[in-house]
């Protein structure tokens, strides 16, 4: 397949090194208007192909990634789609939930392929915590907690919720397997006027009586990625940070014991058990997504984090936002009908 991606940025040169390394891929397409941008990622993969705009790279494209600011990334992947071509749209999918909408229904009636590029959706360590919530490893869940912190980088076009945020929503809903019925969210611009630098978000899944809350921040003096789950037999605990013991499975808790006669009120017992670390074999997400996104290409499988899932994060955020100028007033997610089936194929 030929594949192009759109955006010479961070994240755009990433695509196109992991896309040069795969044999599926018989041609990559660099696509940015700055000339420095295309011949500064040009330097490393001489072989591929450069072209100053989408519209102009359309005829040498299956398939496109867009990589670019999130407020170009619904222009361009409809442009893409509307030409037949797949499209692989980085995080967030799109900036406001109608236009999320629009990318699905497009892609539907174009028969191609729409996946989001929630790169934590393709990281082994997160299909560990799926796996230990399916089986009911930890018992019955009580919340769900998340810290993705650090200091910058700064973003001009959206608050830390977009930036950071975003990854958290999606490990959520995969681990979950649901989208959450309201969001409240409250924070505070301490260094620009534009955007929240740090900010808490409170996602509450009324039919599985659960909350998962997460805390971003642009503004912090450690870098921290730190998922905690506690359930009612045991705790997980995944940091990212971690290289070596990704995910820490611990057998603590505690329990209300049965109330007697003697002891109406009853009394709380504590497990101090062990502690377990569960052999990961760790892939690069990024490369184990394109694998996932040209596998879906060639045979019309929904990927792993298809267009669906790309517009749950996007109307949790787009509800974020709303809550934000409320003071933190929770706020319904606009996806009633929504239910996501994820589908943890390992590639």
């Amino acid at each position: 397949m030929r594949v192009g991606v759109v955006g010479c940025g961070y994240w755009g040169s990433k695509h196109v090194r992991v896309l040069s390394s795969l044999p599926a891929v018989s041609a990559v397409v660099i696509i940015d208007d700055r000339a420095d941008a295309r011949a500064s990622v040009g330097a490393d993969f001489p072989e591929a192909l450069q072209r100053r705009s989408l519209t102009e790279a359309l005829d040498d494209v299956d398939a496109v990634v867009v990589a670019t600011p999130p407020d170009s990334h619904f222009e361009l992947a409809a442009e893409a789609i509307t030409a037949g071509k797949h499209a692989l749209v980085e995080k967030p999918m799109a900036t406001t939930t109608p236009d999320a909408k629009r990318l699905v229904g497009l892609a539907e009636e174009a028969g191609v392929v729409l996946a989001a590029g929630h790169t934590f959706v393709y990281n082994p360590a997160v299909w560990k915590l799926a796996e230990l919530v399916a089986s009911d490893a930890l018992g019955s869940l009580h919340y769900l907690h998340a810290d993705r912190l650090n200091l910058g980088l700064y973003r001009p076009d959206v608050n830390v919720l977009w930036d950071l945020a975003a990854h958290d929503i999606s490990i959520t809903t995969v681990v979950l397997g649901a989208v959450p019925d309201t969001v409240a969210a409250w924070g505070a611009r301490n260094t620009t006027g534009f955007a929240e630098d740090v900010a808490n978000l409170r996602m509450t899944f009324t039919s599985l009586s659960i909350e998962s809350t997460v805390r971003a921040s642009w503004l912090d003096p450690v870098k921290v990625r730190r998922t905690t789950i506690v359930g009612s037999d045991a705790m997980a605990l995944y940091d990212d940070v971690d290289v070596d013991a990704r995910i820490k499975v611990f057998d603590r808790g505690r329990r209300l014991d049965v109330p007697t006669a003697a002891d109406p009120a009853g009394q709380i017992s504590y497990n101090e058990g062990g502690l377990s670390v569960p052999r990961i074999q760790f892939r690069e997400p990024l490369l184990l997504q394109a694998t996932d996104f040209l596998r879906c290409c060639r045979t019309g499988a929904k990927p792993m984090a298809d267009g669906n899932a790309g517009l749950a994060v996007v109307a949790v955020l787009d509800a974020s936002d709303t809550s934000l100028r409320e003071n933190g007033l929770p706020i319904p997610v606009d996806l009633p009908n929504l239910l996501l089936e994820p589908s943890l194929v390992i590639v």
